[in-house]
């Protein structure tokens, strides 16, 4: 068991080091476009028409991306923070609850972007979007909808990781 929580764990830090990378790129997108979108309006009275879309779906993926990140690093909202640092059967079972409202959240989430009314896949979130087009970048829609299942698979696995840990030390501990 003690190997499975470790590769877990592995898996989950690298995946987070690379969702912490691809935040921090696409809050500098953010910022580039919102900032070319003011010298073009305002120095060259020509402001481009994209650049507000990108600054849009570039906060959408650092958002998301930035929450895992959070997640990962037990710096989200925390209704019992001292209930973190517990070991033992309670911080065992501390782990299992913040996992339990974790998936309460998050699987209802998944489940809608691939699957619509009925099960049916061709009528989820991303299937209806990857019918769209953005409005002035000419890009599918489901190129930005894609950070949604993304931040909440990665959480998902930050979950089970957080899980496999807290098992791992309650044996420890016994």
């Amino acid at each position: 068991m003690r190997a499975v929580a470790h590769l877990l764990d592995r898996l989950s830090a690298g995946l987070n080091r690379a969702a912490l990378v691809g935040a921090a790129l696409a809050v500098a997108l953010m910022l580039a476009a919102a900032g070319w979108q003011v010298i073009a309006r305002y120095l060259l009275n020509q402001p481009p028409i994209w650049t507000e879309e990108l600054a849009r779906f570039s906060m959408v993926w650092g958002g998301l991306l930035g929450a895992s990140c959070a997640f990962r690093y037990r710096l989200d909202p925390t209704l019992f923070p001292e209930a973190l640092a517990v070991k033992g059967a309670r911080g065992f079972a501390f782990t299992v609850f913040r996992a339990f409202g974790v998936l309460c959240f998050a699987l209802p989430i998944l489940w809608f972007c691939f699957f619509g009314p009925g099960a049916n896949p061709a009528r989820g979130y991303l299937a209806r979007l990857a019918g769209r087009q953005t409005e002035t970048m000419d890009l599918p829609m489901v190129v930005f909808g894609i950070a949604i299942p993304l931040a909440f698979s990665l959480i998902l696995l930050h979950v089970i990781a957080d899980v496999a840990k807290a098992l791992t030390q309650l044996r420890n501990t016994q």
